[in-house]
């Protein structure tokens, strides 16, 4: 029987329960703030059990003993185990505003109080760079989510994709968004396609989306959007197979316009069904339904 192995990652307040939620509501057998040090005992236990789905959230609160799960997790790598690694990450300012908001104290932070008076604003943001110093090697090769403004809903729904996702040499994520609101911290690849004809200024197609039929037909009777598609899908088609023989197994792509409602949601869509021809390909449409 398989056995699958979810672990969870990432930046204090940035959505790990949320995360953690949804692979519950998925059928795992999920665990928080497991010591690294039980990685391999608890693994090796679940596998007795006959357990088939398991998902695991780290963080900084492992304290010293975090620097030894980059290593456990080869270790299960190579013994044959089905691991996935989510990382979920969150801008500095974001996570600010969360702190904040919630009044919670920050787990490397030494400090009590109101997080909104300057000194201790100051040293909550040290203590958000300082993580993000400790949890860069579990960053590297993880499958990333940017959790900066998108809603909890979003969240479950992107995890839930991944999950799902059947493994392969390659899983490519094509999503959509607007420069106005900044760009993904999960993207590897970055179009910009604002220089294209604005379906925002047809009254009609104005509140619509690149989802929507009548933008689609509008779109495909530009030249210059059918010239930004096939530049965007002959890059990639070069240098994909790099990307799979460097060992990549995760690459988002991230399309941007300027509202993220018609001109990104189309190519994003159009790639996805191209590239969803030979490799999984995953869509996400990050400002559709965000407010």
């Amino acid at each position: 029987m398989s056995f699958e192995l979810v672990l969870i990652t990432g930046m204090s307040g940035s959505g790990k329960s949320v995360a953690l939620h949804a692979l519950e509501d998925a059928g795992f057998y999920c665990v928080d703030n497991l010591p690294p040090e039980l990685l391999a005992p608890f693994v090796e236990l679940q596998t007795q059990q006959q357990a088939r789905q398991v998902a695991i959230a780290m963080d900084v609160r492992s304290g010293v003993s975090l620097p030894l799960v980059p290593q456990q997790l080869d270790q299960l790598r190579q013994q044959g185990f089905t691991l996935r690694s989510l990382f979920l990450d969150s801008t500095t300012d974001a996570l600010v505003r969360r702190y904040s908001e919630t009044r919670r104290r920050h787990p490397l932070s030494r400090q009590e109080g109101r997080t909104d008076a300057p000194e201790l604003q100051r040293a909550l943001v040290q203590a958000i760079e300082l993580e993000r110093e400790l949890l860069s090697e579990l960053r590297e090769g993880a499958d990333i989510i940017d959790t900066s403004i998108i809603r909890p809903a979003q969240l479950q729904s992107y995890v839930k994709s991944l999950i799902a996702a059947p493994q392969s040499a390659l899983t490519l994520v094509f999503q959509s968004f607007a420069f106005k609101r900044g760009v993904p911290l999960d993207a590897d690849y970055v179009f910009d396609v604002r220089m294209l004809p604005n379906p925002h200024y047809v009254p009609a197609l104005r509140p619509l989306t690149g989802l929507d039929q009548p933008v689609v037909d509008w779109l495909r009777e530009h030249d210059e959007v059918a010239r930004m598609y096939a530049d965007i899908e002959n890059f990639l088609g070069r240098w994909l197979d790099a990307l799979v023989h460097d060992h990549r197994s995760y690459v988002t792509v991230a399309i941007g316009c300027t509202g993220g409602q018609h001109r990104s949601v189309f190519l994003a869509e159009q790639l996805a069904r191209s590239f969803g021809q030979r490799w999984v390909a995953l869509k996400r449409h990050r400002e559709l339904g965000a407010s």
